[in-house]
């Protein structure tokens, strides 16, 4: 396959943002590098985070999943779109009434963080706000399309704008997909968060700069298998890119979208093959 990007420059990151489904591993399927991906990084005093967009999950979960694909991490590991959400709900919408469809983890996340979530519809709701929901049922989509038909103005916000994610046997729909069958019933769009929005890798940047001041934009490598969010990411928050042809984007698709990425490689083991190079 063709790659793209003069790969001796990954020596001088300092951090690495991962995507996971798709970068690091498909469903329960762990890739064969990650690990010791993981461990190099380390070893070489360089920094990593986890940065994904599915919001069906809370950080202590992703916590007891990698653990469960023999990957060692804490919360302090990991930026999530959940973390977005919550962050942008209470500077945003403060205190108001909010209708949340999604996993009761995004939920429990949501109000450990202060926000006010209902679950049921209610003449009081304030605003609707959708994750990529595991637990979706169709009074979940009933009562989203009540809210935005009835209440024309209450702002609709949404963690990520994903149409799939990936899993060891292909695609299941995302929230961007569901969010895509609330337009065809009410004409609404949400706002959405988390990737490709740039707010994820500036916080990492921001957070990790407290013990590590050589990180900043040029010294940070996104990394992921999707264009539209994890490219896009970085690109808006002006860090480097990688796409990884792991997951979602074809080496077509690569070489024919509208996304100027640093590098293209076949997966994030080229990283690995760099770094024990140096």
């Amino acid at each position: 396959m063709r790659e793209k990007g003069d790969f001796q420059n990954i020596k001088d990151i300092r951090l690495f943002l991962f995507d996971m489904d798709g970068t690091l591993y498909l469903g329960y399927d762990l890739f064969g590098f990650a690990k010791e991906l993981l461990q190099t990084i380390k070893a070489q005093g360089k920094k990593y985070l986890f940065m994904t967009n599915n919001s069906s999950k809370s950080v202590s979960a992703y916590v007891e999943k990698l653990a469960k694909l023999g990957i060692k991490s804490d919360e302090n590991d990991f930026i999530t779109s959940s973390q977005a959400t919550a962050l942008y709900l209470n500077n945003n919408l403060p205190d108001k009434k909010l209708y949340v469809a999604g996993t009761k983890s995004f939920k429990d996340e949501l109000r450990a963080s202060g926000v006010n979530v209902y679950e049921d519809y209610s003449d009081e709701i304030e605003g609707v706000v959708m994750g990529f929901d595991t637990e979706l049922t169709f009074k979940k989509l009933d009562d989203v399309s009540k809210l935005l038909t009835l209440k024309k103005d209450i702002p609709f916000i949404a963690a990520n704008p994903d149409f799939v994610c990936p899993t060891e046997y292909g695609y299941v729909p995302d929230c961007g997909s569901v969010c895509g069958m609330i337009f065809n019933a009410t004409g609404r769009k949400p706002f959405y968060i988390g990737k490709p929005r740039p707010e994820m890798p500036l916080l990492a940047i921001e957070k990790m700069r407290k013990t590590d001041p050589s990180i900043d934009k040029n010294t940070t490598l996104v990394v992921g298998d999707r264009m539209y969010t994890d490219i896009a990411c970085g690109i808006n928050a002006k860090t480097k890119t990688m796409l990884v042809l792991s997951g979602e984007t074809t080496e077509e698709q690569a070489y024919g979208g509208e996304y100027e990425m640093d590098y293209i490689a076949r997966d994030a083991g080229r990283i690995l093959e760099i770094l024990k190079q140096n």
